[in-house]
């Protein structure tokens, strides 16, 4: 894509003079990028196949982010009782945390504002994704405080790190300014993360509703 490729360009001027410990992902892809493009150029050795190892290095940054926060189980309230009462608690309780934290805007709307053509995007239109983030981590931080049966336990905190992977998925696509790698593969990996967070809803869901009627 001309424009990431003219991105990669502008970032490795701008920040020449960095340190490495301040380089984004970007940063240190576009400086590992041109010194290998420039390297190759000399020796002569930039043929077809070597372009696409490279481009393949690339889409597998932007295919392959690594989620920064997991939550395991040492991180929720798990109690030892699995009793209809305690599920109808928990039920309860999941419906306040969703209740207190709505999500009203529509993320695919907002990107599809962002993305105006194949070289053209508005940034300030990502703006609007943080009430969604920050309403993700609400739900997430009210998840982690409630009784959670220990039945429900792992469900439980799958859904907290899907919610917790959609919310990092939005925060790097608002990096597209300055840390565009990151914020490509929040773009690519969106869909995908989505069909995550509903399954883990579903199945969540799917046992409580099965301890109900039982």
């Amino acid at each position: 894509d001309i424009s990431v490729i003219n991105k990669l360009k502008a970032t490795q001027g701008e920040n020449s003079a960095l340190g490495e410990e301040n380089l984004t992902e970007t940063d240190k892809f576009s400086r590992e990028f041109f010194s290998t493009v420039a390297a190759l150029s000399q020796t002569g050795s930039l043929d077809q196949a070597t372009a696409d190892k490279i481009s393949a290095s690339l889409a597998e940054k932007v295919q392959n982010p690594a989620q920064k926060k997991i939550y395991t189980l040492t991180d929720i309230k798990v109690i030892q009782d699995n009793s209809v009462t305690a599920v109808k608690t928990y039920n309860s309780t999941m419906d306040n945390v969703h209740s207190k934290y709505p999500v009203k805007e529509n993320v695919m709307e907002i990107l599809q504002k962002f993305i105006i053509d194949e070289n053209n995007v508005d940034i300030s239109v990502l703006e609007e994704l943080t009430p969604i983030i920050q309403q993700t981590q609400g739900v997430i931080s009210g998840m982690l405080k409630i009784d959670v049966p220990e039945s429900l336990a792992a469900l439980h905190i799958n859904y907290v790190n899907e919610l917790q992977k959609f919310s990092e998925n939005l925060s790097a696509i608002q990096l597209f300014d300055t840390d565009p790698i990151v914020a490509l593969g929040g773009i690519s990996n969106f869909e995908e993360n989505i069909d995550l967070m509903k399954s883990a809803v579903i199945e969540l869901d799917g046992a409580v509703q099965e301890k109900l009627n039982n």
